[in-house]
């Protein structure tokens, strides 16, 4: 039986909205028109996006507010917004679809959502209509991402870029460190040893034992520092023996579950952790019953600094990754797109869709990522400064922005630095950049993807689940890889392997 009481109270997410680097960066022209009256429009599209959890200020919403005012001026194209829910978001775009009349851009992050309907030919081909129209996206869009949008040829998608290499590193109370007279940890069993001080020894001082060794996401989100000293991340391919291997079928995925199993059966492992969305988490840090996690390189200025507010004796630090036995460390490389922009078949507007992002993407960026200029952020002596109360009212902005997200490395520097160098946010991201593993595919989606892949997924994340809690033993490892590979597995793994030798990166090629 766990002997962990459930924390309380609800952490606001919302300064997270523009922290993120989908929703900002640096450099372009003011908003001078953006609500003028009459809309100078000559076309009409519809669209379907990812809210992205923002808020809008009172009396605007996804379809009347300045920044998208601002587009519609400069591109001539008039922009109906749908913003289905969160929840079961790929699966309303499916319904949408296969309607009679489905919308004419419909964004998603899913590969496999993306290649499915490419393998059913439901989407525009896009090659002529960038040639055309999209001078933006051919030059600030490298060629590995339309690489990653590619089929035969054939571009099916415009890329939104990830303007970050990875995401996650590990922070710690060194309040807590120091009270119980424990060192910074660096080896995975350093790591053990401090998450077992933490769960046992009342950091705390309430006199309770209610505080975690360690806490995770649902999906076993949060846990890639771990999984890295083990040589292994969850979705990628690495080689071995000249041939690309899926990680969730490897036996260092094994043994890292073998080791956030025993967590959890010591009694370190945060017992809730199936049922931990990121709110649920950020209410633990923030109310003081976590102390070091896997934390997205942006949390310094959101569940951190709400911990931080609550108590102003907690002081966290960024700690070196795990390194395991066989001196392996690591966290995951996201993939160079960050999302997929579509234009069904039945669509008659590819070429406005085009002049839509084409414009976020070359000179939209700056008032679409960072904001307008004076009224959100102004530059004096080469120095970026953030009015922080406009920032967030206009966070609603990163819809419209991260469609086409490029990546401005100077830019992405300016405005980190400017969000505050307390929460060292560029500081963050250049940790963990130098700690990266890579993923070795990292082309299009295959067929197989698109037939096998949410099964798949499914699968694997309820295996480890069970696995790590105690309800399905570790051996089970062995029929969850044979289960993998009948179901599509094996011919995934063909396909990636085929790309693999295509492209002649199969070392000897």
């Amino acid at each position: 039986m766990k002997l962990r009481s459930k924390s309380s109270g609800l952490v606001a997410l919302a300064i997270v909205t523009c922290f993120t680097a989908s929703g900002c960066s640096v450099q372009a022209d003011n908003k001078e028109g953006a609500e003028a009256g009459q809309k100078d429009t000559t076309s009409a599209i519809r669209i379907v996006v990812n809210s992205l959890g923002v808020i809008f200020p009172e009396g605007m919403d996804e379809n009347n507010n300045p920044y998208l005012s601002y587009i519609e001026k400069n591109t001539g194209v008039q922009v109906g917004v749908t913003l289905p829910p969160l929840n079961g978001y790929d699966e309303k775009l499916n319904v949408m679809m296969t309607s009679g009349e489905p919308p004419d851009l419909l964004n998603t992050s899913s590969p496999s959502w993306f290649i499915n309907f490419v393998n059913q030919k439901a989407l525009t081909p896009l090659n002529d209509y960038i040639d055309k129209y999209g001078a933006n996206l051919k030059a600030k869009i490298p060629k590995e991402a339309w690489d990653n949008v590619t089929v035969d040829g054939k571009i099916y998608a415009i890329p939104s870029l990830n303007e970050v290499k990875g995401t996650e590193l590990i922070y710690t109370r060194k309040d807590w460190l120091d009270k119980l007279g424990l060192r910074p940890p660096r080896t995975l069993q350093e790591y053990t040893t401090v998450m077992k001080a933490f769960a046992e020894m009342d950091p705390d001082g309430n006199g309770q034992k209610d505080t975690y060794g360690l806490s995770i996401l649902e999906r076993l989100g949060r846990t890639s520092p771990f999984l890295g000293a083990f040589g292994v991340q969850m979705n990628a391919w690495y080689e071995r023996d000249g041939k690309l291997v899926y990680s969730g079928i490897m036996p260092e995925m094994k043994e890292a579950l073998a080791y956030l199993h025993s967590l959890y059966e010591q009694d370190i492992l945060d017992p809730e952790f199936p049922l931990n969305k990121i709110d649920v988490l950020g209410e633990k840090i923030a109310s003081g019953k976590v102390g070091l996690y896997s934390a997205a390189w942006s949390d310094t200025r959101s569940l951190i600094a709400a911990n931080r507010k609550n108590d102003p004796k907690a002081e966290w630090i960024p700690l070196d990754f795990p390194i395991g036995r066989s001196g392996k460390h690591g966290v995951y490389s996201t993939s160079n797109v960050r999302s997929y922009n579509v234009v069904p078949l039945k669509s008659k507007q590819a070429e406005s869709v085009v002049k839509f992002l084409d414009f976020i993407a070359g000179p939209g960026q700056q008032n679409l990522k960072l904001g307008f200029e004076n009224e959100v952020w102004t530059k004096a002596g080469g120095k970026l400064s953030i009015r922080f109360d406009e920032h967030i009212k206009q966070g609603y902005r990163g819809i419209y922005g991260a469609l086409a997200d490029t990546v401005e490395p100077e830019m992405t520097r300016d405005r980190l630095k400017a969000l505050g160098e307390p929460f060292k946010l560029y500081e963050n991201l250049q940790q963990i950049e130098g700690n990266l593993m890579e993923n070795r595919f990292n082309g299009p989606p295959t067929p197989a993807m698109g037939k096998h892949q949410v099964k798949l997924s499914k699968l694997q994340e309820e295996t480890f689940t069970r696995m790590i809690a105690g309800m399905s033993p570790i051996e089970e490892f062995d029929n969850f890889v044979k289960k993998w590979k009948e179901a599509g597995g094996d011919e995934i793994t063909g396909e990636v392997n085929e790309w693999w030798r295509d492209t002649g990166k199969q070392p000897g090629k």
